[in-house]
């Protein structure tokens, strides 16, 4: 069948659909990208701040208190190493302790005792002074009578003797109390000697201690466990990692932004991420981190087109109170969209309104 020119009717239908593959193509290719000047936006994916909990010493795991999913608390003990050979070294350790502790009173005894003989030996030589004093005078005296021969010269050997034997003895007490002063200060050194072995002896209870508190696997923060690394009976080696915690109070969304853009972000600056798993939801984050040195730079940046190549990595994370309340339904991994308003004096459209979930 004709139409009234001669033309086929089907060939007009395929002009006028062409016609409108035409123009909707023109649309599509003309149209406004984007959200305008005053936005940025790029696409990344949710990740949060990931925690090796990991023995710092080498030994067997006694047991694993978590699963993989499971919420944990700051301080709670989600794994434990077995501490026998490390209390035993801590029984050794406080044993040393006391056995200083008695070394110290040994020395303290040793001091008094040797102080004690120190007052003794002043006492000796002032007796001897006084020996000493009473020959000479005598010797004296003697020496006047024989001169005038009222005495035999005999008693006045005798006498010389005498006061010859009463130095003699003076000068051994003082000797005596020399030693004893030695004895002493011998003595007081082997009291700070004691010390000294009970403050080492007492820093090695203190981190054989820390050591047992260590072994006790603790939760740094709060968050989820992501996955188990090791089972209970492995033997693992110093810093060897047993779980990992994904820190659920700091979630972010990684994306990229090139460098014409990437230069008027501050940190701070307001963002809404949109994920992809849940579309209904434009969720609140801020800038926390701007990258200072570009990826996928080109070997030669010679022209604008192969600066525009220059991107930057941004971080934007988001509200930690809403965090604590859904903590149940954050995931990593997830991707979406994040938008920036670079103009602030811009209001931001209807369909970037934050809508977050109750």
């Amino acid at each position: 069948m004709n139409t009234r020119n001669g033309t086929p009717w089907i060939s007009r239908l395929a002009i006028g659909a062409a016609v409108c593959a035409a123009v909707a193509l023109a649309w599509y290719e003309l149209r406004p990208q984007g959200l305008g000047e005053g936005f940025a936006s790029g696409n990344g994916r949710i990740e949060a701040t990931e925690v090796d909990i990991a023995s710092k010493l080498g030994g067997r795991i006694a047991s694993i208190a978590v699963e993989e999913g499971d919420f944990v608390s700051a301080g709670d003990v989600l794994a434990s190493m077995d501490t026998q050979v490390l209390q035993a070294q801590l029984a050794q350790a406080e044993a040393q302790v006391r056995q200083a502790e008695n070394s110290r009173r040994t020395a303290e005894a040793q001091v008094s005792l040797r102080e004690s003989e120190a007052v003794t030996a002043a006492a000796i030589v002032r007796q001897r002074q006084a020996e000493l004093d009473a020959a000479r005078k005598r010797h004296v005296r003697s020496a006047a009578l024989v001169a005038r021969n009222a005495l035999a010269q005999q008693q006045l050997d005798d006498d010389l003797a005498r006061r010859q034997s009463a130095e003699a003895a003076l000068a051994a007490a003082r000797a005596q109390v020399l030693s004893a002063e030695a004895g002493i200060s011998a003595a007081r050194s082997q009291v700070i000697e004691a010390e000294s072995a009970i403050e080492a002896a007492r820093a090695s209870v203190a981190r054989l201690q820390a050591d047992l508190d260590d072994s006790q696997l603790k939760a740094p923060r709060a968050g989820r466990i992501q996955y188990r690394l090791a089972q209970p009976g492995e033997v693992l080696g110093a810093g060897g990692r047993v779980l990992n915690l994904v820190d659920l109070g700091d979630v972010y969304m990684t994306f990229f932004l090139p460098e014409r853009v990437a230069g008027r972000v501050a940190l701070g600056q307001e963002v809404r991420l949109v994920i992809d798993a849940a579309p209904q939801y434009v969720l609140p984050a801020r800038v926390s981190y701007v990258a200072s040195v570009a990826q996928f730079t080109p070997k030669t940046v010679e022209t604008a087109n192969e600066r525009e190549k220059l991107m930057f990595r941004v971080k934007a994370r988001l509200d930690p109170a809403l965090l604590q309340k859904h903590l149940q339904q954050v995931k990593t991994g997830v991707p979406g969209m994040a938008y920036l308003r670079l103009d602030e004096s811009l209001q931001w459209p209807d369909e970037l309104a934050l809508r977050v979930p109750e």
